[in-house]
């Protein structure tokens, strides 16, 4: 059984950008989305501080899945409570074709499995660890680089007319 986002701390020197940086990457992806997607990423940003906490699934601490779990919620979207059962749904995305809303998925030192929302092809928000807080980081940097393994899209597009 995977032991998704409860592990060891991952230390990481990354600073979440200033919401003046995340702002345009995310607007200029979700205002071509259903408002399904905008409400995610708005859910998933306003707990940017908010503290880890294994199991946490709401305003006051959040685990990487917990805080899925909630702003998929808040957007009307139906997913697992677990990482290792969010990847189970939706549609697979390559790393190339991410975009605002997609879940993305990451083997990291310590962890078994490791989800967040993507806010574009390189920014996403997620839980990190025991100790973290919610915060913004980066597909470019490491560890998450290296930790990719996989991209979910949860959110349903209409088809186009």
């Amino acid at each position: 059984m995977l032991a998704a986002c409860a592990t060891t701390s991952q230390r990481t020197s990354h600073e979440t950008p200033p919401p003046a940086e995340i702002a345009p990457a995310v607007e200029s992806a979700a205002e071509q989305k259903p408002s399904q997607t905008r409400v995610m990423i708005d859910s998933a940003t306003s707990m940017i501080g908010q503290p880890y906490r294994f199991g946490g699934s709401q305003p006051g601490g959040f685990d990487c899945s917990g805080l899925v779990f909630y702003a998929a919620a808040n957007a009307g979207v139906r997913v697992p409570r677990t990482a290792a059962e969010q990847l189970e749904v939706g549609l697979k995305v390559e790393r190339a074709e991410l975009q605002a809303g997609d879940l993305v998925f990451m083997h990291l030192s310590g962890k078994e499995l490791h989800v967040a929302i993507a806010l574009d092809r390189q920014l996403f928000v997620h839980a990190p660890s025991h100790g973290g807080r919610v915060r913004v980081d980066s597909l470019l940097a490491q560890p998450y680089a290296d930790g990719f393994i996989a991209a979910r899209r949860v959110v349903s597009f209409p088809a186009p007319h």
